[in-house]
């Protein structure tokens, strides 16, 4: 310390039996004093001013170990009932997770460290000290808090851990192995065993085990409304795979479970959810998980598309299968497909399974013995209301309308001043992603000749016009032009006078018929459109050839998936089960976490990139497709260990979001090298020890995560050292005591210069421990 002072130190450890005065304030400061008073006096009836710095350190119980404790104390309810059994009883931190249906995370949080820091103060006795001793940490000036990390967590994503990420991978092994095979029924076949390493490893589940999970797909589902939609990403779409609660998602999801994620567990699987499959197609039930109705989605897997062509055709063939027999086989393909929108005045009533409303109807104005018997043709419909009694029929015209849904507003037949009727309409046929690709072929076959638009919509525009004929027998084809397709039908300037007042429409004939001509492009030489109108026959769309036959379509379905090849089917899982799992993972509570919802929108946009090359059907043994998706798979699993850090802080932070939201962007940004953002720098291993200050309002809700010890934890505390937090000691308590002197004043500067006024810091101790092991260093300056 220069030429005027030296310092002196001394140090001592106690590791075992520590007095039970030096366990204390009381009896720290009096060792403290004892250093610089000499006398043998009784120092606790004596005043010594010293200064006094003091940390206590708190640390909550593990959470498995406080669950254990929580279980055996909660046997029997205060009617000496056992409230559940002890299996039941038994509650795990992720039971309210979305994944917690597939498996059970370890709790990412071992517990929490709490830091109280006491700022400097003035002691005059021990009295005040052992005052100090009975204080609350509420106290303290300053509070940090930092989480204890799994060793799961903190080695990141090393192979330890058993989540989505893990199974995807051993998914991606299977997809693997299976672009050699041709059959499914390779893998499991006794002719055909397979590599002989497969045959050791891959173990297929007991047939107990495969019905339990064909019962979970095929016969829990109930009258569940399944909401596709419901907490999807925006970038979820972007994935061509199925939905998450449809059955070949849930499918997917269990297969990463089933027989450890196996080839051959797959296929086994896979033969017998097929065989599920074809029997509710053969008795006629309902496909679960999967919705009745609606267009097929192409932007879905395969499969998908072909399960929910399977799921219409059934609803078809069961409403087939309740009709009468005398209501015909088409009754079940019209619909209330009525084309005119907002130019339909009347209102329309559809009711396309109830007999009342399947009946045949003259026009009002028709010849008495005109056939008006329902059980010759009960099978076409016209809407009671779709003939008014001013709707004028030339004489020539005793042609029966049939299939009128309505009238189209004012607007008028050219050849007659009969109103025009909107047709009962079949609606499109399904097509999957598939057979819209074999009619693009069958089209460009053809050749130039042909308009691609007019050739691939040729059945549905024949239904269409054949319809409207039946309910408009005067109709021309400009009639049907200007319903159909009104943007190639060109009025005259003086038209929309003309058509604003109906009455004038049909009272006048100097105005008759309206002035217009067809656009070039249906009026051109050789017109596709004409062509199919002269050849269309008037039939309402009740007696029309069908545009979809269910039979025929849902035995296609389900030949496609009896002979799909194993590196197609796998191809579809592994998309499917990397967006399931990613979606399921989204519907995590983990509060408003900017960087996080910002990762796991990169998440899905690196996903749809990668999982890209699965939609080309060209995977080959050696190309790089199979190292990328292993790749993505460690991505996946840094997402996921995020994932579930933010919703076990978002649990146990409700009440403090503010401090959830600062403790995972410090590990975010701790955990940003592990994941191969950014340059590592400096070691590797360095754990995570960042400390987070919780504020005055914020100390409640940290405290009440240390809850009080029970009787079967009292062989925790030994003997207490006092301040203690809901019953907790701290397990790590450091003091600084200190004491200052003028120089002139003191012993030890006797041989001081004089006129030496400053104050300096004689004496100062160092105490660190707990109850079973306390430190000491003591420093001592002097001029000697």
């Amino acid at each position: 310390m220069g030429t005027l002072f030296t310092r002196r130190f001394e140090a001592d450890r106690i590791g075992s039996q520590v007095p039970v005065k030096l366990m204390h304030l009381e009896g720290l400061y009096e060792l403290f004093v004892s250093k610089f008073a000499f006398s043998n006096m009784d120092l606790s009836m004596h005043l010594f001013q010293v200064n006094l710095k003091m940390k206590m350190t708190y640390r909550t119980l593990p959470y498995s170990e406080d669950d254990d404790v929580q279980e055996s104390e909660g046997g029997f309810t205060e009617s000496g009932e056992s409230p559940k059994s002890n299996h039941q009883s038994r509650t795990q931190w992720d039971d309210n997770c979305p994944w917690s249906e597939w498996y059970s995370a370890e709790d990412p949080l071992r517990g929490f460290e709490l830091l109280t820091v006491w700022s400097e103060k003035a002691i005059e006795s021990s009295l005040e000290m052992a005052e100090l001793e009975n204080v609350s940490p509420l106290e303290a000036e300053k509070w940090l808090i930092s989480p204890c990390l799994s060793e799961i967590l903190s080695d990141g994503c090393g192979g330890k851990r058993i989540g989505f990420a893990s199974q995807l991978l051993l998914l991606i092994d299977a997809l693997h192995m299976s672009l050699d095979a041709k059959f499914v029924e390779d893998f499991i076949s006794v002719e055909n065993p397979g590599p002989e390493n497969l045959k050791s490893t891959a173990v297929i589940p007991p047939p107990t085990v495969l019905d339990r999970v064909l019962k979970d797909l095929f016969h829990e589902v109930g009258a569940l409304q399944l909401d596709f939609a419901e907490g999807d990403h925006e970038n979820s779409r972007t994935i061509k795979g199925a939905p998450l609660e449809s059955l070949f998602g849930q499918f997917c999801l269990h297969s990463l479970w089933f027989g450890d994620c196996n080839i051959r567990a797959i296929a086994a699987f896979w033969i017998e959810f097929v065989r599920e499959v074809r029997w509710c197609w053969e008795e006629s039930q309902p496909l679960p998980r999967m919705q009745a109705s609606g267009v097929v989605d192409l932007s879905t897997c395969l499969i998908n598309q072909k399960l929910h062509m399977l799921s219409i055709c059934i609803d078809k063939k069961r409403q087939l299968n309740q009709e009468c027999p005398k209501a015909g086989e088409n009754n079940f393909f019209l619909s209330a497909h009525v084309k005119g929108d907002s130019q339909i005045q009347s209102d329309i009533s559809s009711e396309d399974g109830d007999t009342e409303a399947s009946f045949f109807e003259c026009d009002s104005l028709s010849t008495p013995d005109c056939p008006n018997d329902p059980e010759s043709d009960i099978s076409s419909f016209v809407h009671s209301d779709a003939v008014k009694l001013g709707d004028p029929i030339p004489k020539h015209s005793a042609c029966i309308r049939r299939g009128s849904a309505g009238i189209v507003g004012s607007m008028m037949l050219l050849k007659s001043y009969q109103n025009m009727h909107a047709p009962f309409t079949q609606d499109p046929p399904l097509m999957t992603e598939d057979m819209h690709e074999e009619r693009l072929h069958a089209v460009e076959a053809l050749g130039e000749s042909f308009r691609f638009s007019a050739q691939l919509e040729k059945d549905i525009l024949s239904s269409d016009m054949s319809a409207f004929k039946a309910a408009n027998p005067d109709a021309v084809f400009e009639d049907f032009i200007r319903w159909h397709s009104p943007r190639d039908w060109e009025n005259d300037d003086n038209m929309e006078k003309v058509e604003s007042n109906t009455n004038a429409v049909v009272e006048s004939t100097n105005d008759w018929p309206p002035r217009g001509k067809l656009s070039e492009r249906m009026s051109e030489h050789g017109n596709s459109w004409r062509k199919i109108w002269n050849e269309a026959p008037p039939l309402p769309a009740s007696e029309q050839k069908p545009l979809l036959d269910p039979n025929q379509e849902g035995e296609k379905v389900l030949h496609y998936l009896e002979t799909l090849r194993p590196y197609e089917l796998l191809g579809q899982m592994v998309s499917t089960a990397f967006k399931a799992a990613a979606d399921t993972l989204n519907r995590t509570s983990f509060g408003g976490l900017k960087q996080l919802t910002t990762r796991i929108g990169q998440l899905y946009l690196t996903m749809a990139a990668t999982l890209r090359c699965l939609q080309k059907n060209s995977l080959s043994v050696g190309t790089e497709d199979i190292e990328d998706l292993k790749r993505l798979c460690a991505i996946f699993g840094h997402v996921e260990s995020l994932i579930t850090l933010a919703a076990s802080l978002h649990q146990k932070f409700l009440q403090a979001p503010r401090l959830s939201e600062s403790i995972f962007n410090d590990y975010y940004n701790f955990y940003l090298p592990k994941m191969g953002t950014v340059s590592i720098g400096g070691d590797e291993k360095k754990d995570f020890d960042k400390k987070q200050e919780v504020r005055r309002q914020e100390r409640e809700v940290v405290a009440s995560m240390f809850t009080p010890p029970t009787v079967n934890q009292s062989w925790r505390k030994v003997l207490s050292m006092g301040n203690l937090l809901n019953g907790h000691e701290p397990t790590l308590r450091e003091i600084i005591f200190s004491k200052r002197d003028h120089l002139s004043e003191n012993y030890y500067a006797s041989h001081a210069p004089r006129g030496y006024q400053q104050e300096l810091e004689t004496y100062r101790m160092y105490i660190c421990g707990t109850s079973n092991d306390l430190s000491v260093a003591l420093a001592v300056a002097s001029c000697d």
